[in-house]
């Protein structure tokens, strides 16, 4: 089975795209830190996502975020260069450039806000009885 998950910062914009028979593609480059210290390197992903899902991502995805990605992993020839490919399945948006402090400028352009404040406080465990949890019976069995 092939199945990766990466963790990186976005290259470029995503773009979708549409094929011949009508298929929607969304893509976009990953860059994502291989190794440590002196031996440090980049290993950068071309990251496929596939139908409708991917047209409404594309406007969250842009250069600069941190992103988690679940896919499986392919290569590809082209004009003499290998470039390593990854079959989206799954996304995780883990935020932008903004919210890491490393970007001064202003407004995202257009992108939706994603980010939802936190509650005040957590509820107080005593808040909690076995009946507001749907799978555990009286007994304690699941």
């Amino acid at each position: 089975m092939n199945n990766c998950s990466f963790v990186g910062r976005v290259g470029r914009d995503a773009v979708q795209r549409f094929t011949q028979g009508g298929k929607a593609v969304t893509g976009w480059a990953l860059a994502v830190d291989v190794g440590f210290g002196d031996s440090k390197q980049t290993l950068w992903l071309d990251c496929s996502l596939w139908g409708e899902r991917g047209g409404k991502l594309a406007d969250y995805i842009k250069k600069g975020d941190r992103l988690g990605v679940v896919g499986e992993i392919g290569s590809r020839e082209h004009e003499g260069k290998t470039h390593v490919t990854l079959n989206v399945r799954d996304v995780t948006l883990l935020g932008n450039k903004q919210e890491g402090g490393t970007s001064s400028s202003g407004s995202r352009g257009g992108a939706p806000q994603r980010t939802r404040p936190l509650p005040a406080t957590a509820p107080a465990e005593d808040d909690f009885r076995a009946d507001d949890i749907p799978f555990i019976s009286g007994r304690g069995r699941f």
